[in-house]
């Protein structure tokens, strides 16, 4: 193998002998170093050395960005590790990975708060509940969204300024600064703008840290001692199970309230709400595929059951407020009104769902608890959330003496006893027979006298 001391001129003078793929320079001063120029006229430094018998080549760079100089010190080190039995090659491999982990690092303590939930919340609309098996709802991912939001702006409903979500001073923070102290100080000054608020937002955000830990980008960053330290915990306000539910000298006002609001699609969702014990999403989630006016039926999307849902009774006094919203469903809209969709290009179709919403963006009700706040004001009666309706289902239905595990399956809820889990198959026309005397019963004590069957 003949060697030449490497000049400028050499270099640049070597061609690639004809016919051959590849030729090399070696040069003369340093142990190893060669110049190959290949067919297609590439040129490259090379180091070529061995190790245990084997031979190694490294290809070090192109003489237009390298100087032989550089070259020659490349080589001479490449060629001190084999000395020193060492790979060239795998001390490479080793130190790319060093060099991985250090920036990984970095950039583990750099990430903000913000950055890693954004992910988080990738994760939670693309990812399968472990809890439910099924996608998160839309609901839940909005209260991710609505308590890290800064705020500022103007809502569109109410036009008021909005509101800053207790989780958004955590967002510009890196995520490696969240530590038991600043999350102590975080929480006093949110339970004191809102404990309820405070306490929900801390939830969700300890649910976020231990998602963090299983990440490998994000693991390790924070530690567990940031939610689960005494201090931490003992900021938090007591929690206190949720009661609200109307009393059966109630409902006449409760009736009278809601039936006198002027949107029928909300009157008649929240009065479903009471009369079938539903979840709010579920009844909100009600396609008119899902109604059966001739068999009295009304198939729910149940969490529980699963994609196939669970079928309920539609009763007498619920099944006529459905058959008002679909004959307003399916009334066309006038000459003023279809020009305007004309305009927008958008042609008009009955809506596909039993309770509508023409602002809503996807189609369906979506927040109807301002109007049932706003009916409910003037009465004097106590705040009822949403779920409070389906909770005086259960609570209602003892006056008629109903059997727990009736209201349990209409309701959707699991079965609590081995019998009802196993031995335990009402037909539907059963549960309607109760059913119908739980509505009517309700009626009766709202002084409606509805004469329908």
């Amino acid at each position: 193998m003949a060697k030449v001391n490497f000049t400028a001129a050499r270099v640049e003078a070597h061609r690639c002998v004809e016919g051959k793929s590849q030729s090399f320079l070696w040069d003369s001063k340093t142990p190893g170093l060669g110049l190959r120029a290949t067919a297609g006229g590439a040129k490259a430094y090379i180091f070529q050395g061995k190790i245990h018998g084997s031979t190694v080549r490294i290809t070090i760079g192109d003489p237009k960005n390298k100087s032989i100089a550089e070259a020659q010190a490349r080589a001479r080190h490449l060629q001190n590790l084999i000395d020193d039995g060492k790979d060239p090659r795998e001390q490479a491999a080793e130190d790319k990975a060093a060099h991985e982990a250090r920036q990984a690092a970095k950039r583990r303590q750099d990430v903000t708060v913000g950055e890693a939930w954004e992910d988080y919340l990738e994760h939670l609309r693309t990812k399968i509940s472990p809890k439910t098996k099924k996608p998160r709802s839309e609901r839940y991912i909005a209260d991710h969204i609505n308590l890290s939001s800064p705020g500022g702006g103007i809502a569109k409903r109410g036009g008021k300024q909005k509101v800053r979500g207790p989780l958004a001073p955590l967002m510009p923070r890196r995520l490696s600064e969240i530590s038991v102290t600043n999350m102590a100080d975080w929480l006093e000054v949110e339970i004191a703008r809102g404990p309820t608020n405070a306490a929900h937002a801390f939830g969700l955000f300890k649910a976020f840290i231990r998602w963090c830990d299983t990440h490998e980008t994000y693991a390790g960053t924070v530690s567990q001692d940031a939610y689960a330290s005494p201090r931490v915990k003992g900021i938090l306000p007591r929690s206190v199970a949720k009661d609200d539910c109307l009393q059966r000298e109630q409902l006449s006002v409760w009736f009278d309230a809601v039936s006198g609001i002027a949107n029928p699609v909300i009157s008649a969702y929240l009065q479903g709400l009471l009369i079938t014990g539903a979840r709010r999403e579920e009844l909100a989630a009600l396609r008119w595929d899902d109604v059966d006016f001739r068999w009295r039926s009304l198939t729910m999307n149940d969490k529980v059951e699963g994609t196939g849902g669970r079928t309920i009774p539609l009763t007498p006094y619920l099944a006529s407020l459905l058959l008002g919203l679909q004959q307003l469903n399916e009334t066309p809209p006038n000459r003023r009104q279809a020009t305007r969709l004309a305009e927008r290009g958008k042609p008009w179709a009955p809506s596909a769902w039993v309770f509508a919403s023409k602002t809503a963006s996807d189609g369906k009700i979506a927040e109807p608890r301002h109007a049932h706040n706003r009916a409910l004001a003037p009465t004097g009666l106590p705040h009822i959330s949403l779920h409070g309706l389906r909770r005086s289902f259960g609570t209602l239905s003892e006056w008629v003496e109903v059997p727990v595990g009736v209201v349990a399956q209409i309701q959707g809820h699991k079965p609590s006893a081995i019998a009802e889990k196993h031995y335990r198959r009402r037909p539907l026309d059963l549960l309607r027979m109760w059913h119908d005397k739980i509505e009517a019963w309700m009626l009766e004590q709202a002084g409606i006298k509805f004469t329908g069957t």
